[in-house]
């Protein structure tokens, strides 16, 4: 047996923290997370749920806090963020929100302060026909 592959190429796979309670549990393909996974507290409450394809992060995805409130959701194309994403504080408040293009902000961002009230808004241009 290969002991430097900790993962199978392809199929179910499963991660636990020491102690052995569940951390991790979704799919390999091609040595590569692909599909669903979902992520867990040592608690065992669940921390983040989301997609992968070929090992990058694609499509919605949701993190949690410990306690259960939400903590972020936004998506993800070809391991970058994308569209509407959004941040929230430990009470469940709205943090911010804004959009992502390609991994950038773009557009109107929005932050609040705890209890609700908008703190700022600032706009991000898209930078175009810069060379690489």
């Amino acid at each position: 047996m290969n002991k430097s592959h900790d993962h199978p190429i392809d199929g179910p796979h499963t991660e636990y923290f020491a102690g052995g309670k569940l951390s991790a549990e979704g799919r390999f393909k091609d040595g590569k997370r692909h599909g669903r996974w979902k992520y867990y507290y040592r608690s065992g409450k669940l921390k983040a749920v989301g997609k992968y394809i070929n090992g990058e992060f694609d499509g919605n995805w949701q993190w949690w806090r410990e306690g259960g409130q939400p903590l972020q959701v936004g998506a993800f194309k070809n391991g970058k963020q994308v569209g509407l994403w959004k941040r929230y504080y430990g009470n469940g408040q709205l943090w911010d929100e804004g959009t992502y293009e390609d991994g950038k902000k773009v557009g109107k961002w929005k932050e609040y302060d705890i209890a609700g009230a908008l703190k700022q808004s600032k706009v991000f241009k898209v930078k175009q026909g810069l060379a690489r």
